[in-house]
């Protein structure tokens, strides 16, 4: 068995046919299908169902892919392991993160590259059942979810901050002796929210309904940067989680406002495949994680656009 055979059940798996597959790997398809055909007679299982086109891997080919993203996972870690030893951390760092976490990212990756300037890092924006897959196949080493609740056995978490919840407002709307707002009266005013099947639009959702009311929601969208342009005008208000103020301004006229009766937050962590050893980059990112106080650095942002008593106790109450 080489590796190269491993290789090209991986990519086969990823792209679902041949050709994409062959591509991927940079090989002909001929090669591509000698390679798996040498898995099949080596373990004496068809791995592969087959037709005209690619159809599926049968359940021992689900197995043994199982296997091969983990052998190749670890012949990567190996690798990076033997090469930093010799000049140093190097590689490709990939994390996932939950797009309503990607503002908070930075207060990690700024100083991971510090540290470790040879290292390239990719991050990507994914759903949290995304993350969840892409730990599991190892086609991410770490990512930032959000961690109240259950998550494959697989995965192991670790805490980062809870997120807060405010209002972005037209500061007309608010007198400015007000200090915060219920959330039965943010759900009704004009809103702008993120679309039903992102889970922090859930979030919302819950606790509007727990609060007795619904959200008054003239426009949706499914990216934040949309969602605060839309904002802008003062036409509509949003609900937002509080990290997006480490990247993003306060548009002029406008205030941001916490959400109280009730004060809710939620759990954000680092999530990890249960793999042992862990990589040399993973726990690079780890000794980061142990060194930099995420919720210091989020709160004290907070408190620098509200100002000293500002900031209400960020866990009255958990999770809905």
């Amino acid at each position: 068995m080489l590796f190269s055979q491993l290789e090209y059940l991986v990519a086969l798996a990823r792209e679902g046919h041949f050709g994409r597959a062959a591509a991927a790997c940079h090989v002909s398809q001929p090669a591509l299908s000698a390679g798996i055909r040498k898995l099949e007679s080596e373990f004496d299982v068809q791995i592969v169902r087959r037709a005209n086109r690619f159809e599926g891997l049968t359940a021992e080919g689900e197995r043994l892919l199982v296997w091969a993203r983990k052998i190749l996972a670890d012949r990567q870690a190996l690798t990076e392991e033997i090469q930093s030893m010799r000049s140093g951390l190097r590689g490709t760092l990939g994390l996932g993160s939950i797009p309503t976490a990607l503002p908070a990212l930075s207060l990690l990756t700024g100083p991971f590259r510090r540290a470790h300037p040879l290292v390239r890092l990719s991050v990507l924006s994914l759903s949290s059942a995304d993350i969840h897959r892409c730990l599991l196949d190892f086609g991410i080493a770490a990512a930032v979810s959000y961690v109240d609740g259950a998550y494959p056995a697989g995965i192991r978490t670790m805490p980062l901050y809870r997120e807060r919840y405010v209002l972005l407002v037209s500061a007309g709307r608010i007198p400015d002796a007000q200090r915060s707002v219920p959330w039965s009266a943010a759900a009704a005013m004009r809103l702008c929210l993120l679309t039903t099947d992102m889970r922090n639009r859930k979030f919302l959702d819950q606790v509007f309904a727990a609060a007795g009311c619904v959200p008054r929601v003239v426009l949706e969208t499914n990216s934040i940067s949309a969602l605060f342009a839309h904002v802008r005008d003062g036409s509509t208000a949003t609900v937002m989680p509080h990290t997006w103020l480490q990247t993003f301004a306060v548009p002029p006229d406008m205030r941001v406002v916490p959400l109280v009766e009730p004060v809710v937050t939620h759990g954000v962590g680092l999530l990890l495949p249960r793999h042992e050893p862990d990589s040399l980059l993973a726990r690079a990112l780890i000794k980061v994680v142990h060194r930099v106080n995420m919720t210091r650095a989020l709160d004290a942002t907070l408190r620098e656009i509200l100002g000293e008593g500002g900031v209400p106790p960020g866990d009255q109450r958990p999770a809905v």
